[in-house]
């Protein structure tokens, strides 16, 4: 083990450079785990815990760029860090120059006077700042910052609101505006059908649902997962939904959010009625009764919210079913038939938190209680979110998987690690996993996780033992990562693979149930 790092002062990187960058860093030959990060305190001392710095160097301040690799010799780690710069986007190298001389706001717009939105990507403590800058330009702003106080989201969005602006995050993953996409975004068709999601990957998988099935969408926008909280009230789904209700182009609504406060839920439901407009209300694991308004259809999961809107767009009202595919049950048959005593529990790797939080509701049907890091109920809480136990579903992009290191749709050592961990346990009956695909994720995100189901699956042959592996890849055929061509690399490697991840954890489900419905 051979451990380098450098300091680059006053080099400060927004969050999601800094995940592309430690995934860069990470893939070269040679390197077990590379990190780039700011040097702020709290970051230097995780380092520090993490054995990537010798020691927890005082002077450096929280706009130095701080990064660290642990290499298997130190050739690797010195190679490694001597192509920091060349991975380092130059400065001035985009539009014609035009970088170098945009330090903030202000001469930001004076390169592009037009804009009307920013995205914001600092450390939590500096976010309110840039946000109320922001507002008092009249934009609106997409907050991909986390570690913002509740006080202060509320405070930013209620001074947004009053300005008829947006405030989207914080924490916000993902949005689409009039067809451009904002962080982890897929690349969606357009259509009649606007979506309002407190729910990163939940807003990516009706969107490409939607685009899958031959429809789109006007704008995606995301609030961020407080929103619809009862501190929040749902101030910027509120405006969001005044703004679909003014665009002539939408058709049909789409709210997508997990289960929020009852008063808040009356207060969404009585404002999409105003709107005159057909909607699908997708409140995740709802305990709803539906509402009188027969415009307004609650649904309870992400597949059949996304299939209910298209069955609206069409003007009947029916929505469209997905299909499982030909003969899975006679494949995952074969898996039930091939368990060993005492193979029974599912293991959920996700990296896409509303996605896990789908399959936990759906399997509880069929298996009972899920545990988790995030789950449906406090008391399934795990007490340790690196040990599994029963039937589990990790979510591997909540923030205690993700300080230090990039979101597991970048970087699959942590979820690879995992799975190869938990297909090695004698109980494990069947593993599942997400794919997700887009602009930011990794280029290649099925086959990063290869390797592991490779390794697996041969650990599990030498004791005489078969792990079934089921997924889902959210995404679309236009994403630089291709549907089809991830989907097909997961099939041969004897991965079932499903349109939705609902359909995968129904799958997922069954196998690990014996095969019983």
């Amino acid at each position: 083990m051979a451990i380098a790092s450098v300091v680059k002062k006053n080099h400060y990187q927004d969050s999601l450079k800094l995940m592309q960058l430690s995934r860069k860093l990470g893939a070269l030959p040679g390197i077990k785990k590379a990190s780039a990060i700011m040097a702020t305190e709290a970051n230097l001392k995780m380092l520090g815990e993490a054995g990537l710095i010798a020691g927890v160097p005082e002077s450096e301040g929280a706009n130095d760029l701080i990064v660290a690799v642990d290499a298997e010799s130190e050739s690797k780690a010195r190679e490694a860090i001597g192509m920091l710069d060349s991975l380092l986007v130059p400065a001035g190298a985009s539009r014609g120059g035009a970088a170098e001389a945009v330090k903030g706001l202000d001469s930001a717009l004076n390169v592009l006077p037009g804009a009307n939105i920013a995205l914001i990507s600092v450390p939590g403590e500096y976010a309110k700042l840039e946000v109320s800058k922001a507002i008092e330009k009249g934009l609106h702003t997409f907050l991909f910052s986390d570690n913002v106080t509740l006080e202060e989201e509320i405070e930013v969005k209620r001074r947004a609101s009053g300005r008829g602006l947006l405030v989207m995050g914080p924490g916000c993953g993902t949005a689409i505006i009039n067809g451009t996409g904002l962080g982890f975004a897929n690349v969606i068709e357009r259509g009649p059908i606007g979506v309002i999601a407190a729910a990163g990957t939940g807003l990516q998988e009706v969107t490409s649902l939607i685009s899958n099935s031959g429809s789109g969408i006007t704008h995606a926008i995301g609030v961020g997962g407080r929103d619809l909280s009862e501190e929040v009230g749902g101030i910027m789904t509120l405006a969001a939904l005044g703004i679909l209700s003014r665009d002539n182009n939408t058709k049909v609504l789409l709210v997508v959010s997990k289960p929020p406060s009852k008063k808040v839920a009356e207060r969404i439901l009585a404002a999409i009625g105003e709107t005159g407009k057909p909607a699908v209300v997708c409140f995740l694991g709802h305990d709803m009764r539906a509402p009188d308004d027969e415009k307004i259809k609650l649904v309870s999961t992400l597949e059949e919210a996304a299939h209910s809107a298209l069955g609206l767009v069409n003007g009947n009202g029916k929505k469209y079913t997905p299909a499982p595919g030909k003969n899975w049950k006679r494949q995952a048959g074969k898996y039930v038939r091939a368990q060993k005593r005492g193979q029974r529990y599912l293991r959920g790797i996700f990296s896409g938190g509303t996605l896990c939080y789908e399959a936990q509701q759906i399997l509880t049907q069929t298996l009972g209680d899920i545990y988790s890091n995030a789950p449906l109920n406090k008391k399934n809480r795990l007490k340790d979110s690196n040990v599994s136990m029963g039937n589990t579903c990790v979510d591997l992009g909540e923030e205690e998987f993700t300080v230090g290191r990039p979101h597991p749709m970048i970087d699959a050592t942590l979820r690879s690690e995992r799975l190869i961990n938990e297909a090695a346990k004698p109980d494990v009956a069947v593993i599942l996993f997400d794919v997700v695909l887009g602009y930011v994720a990794s280029p290649d995100p099925a086959g990063d996780l290869l390797p592991a189901i490779r390794a697996a699956k041969a650990a599990a042959r030498k004791k005489g033992r078969s792990v079934a592996y089921v997924a889902h890849v959210c995404g679309t055929e236009r994403d630089p990562q291709g549907l089809s061509a991830q989907e097909e690399k997961l099939r041969k490697e004897g991965v079932m693979v499903f349109p939705t991840n609902a359909l995968a954890s129904r799958a997922a489900g069954w196998i690990a149930a014996g095969g019983r419905e």
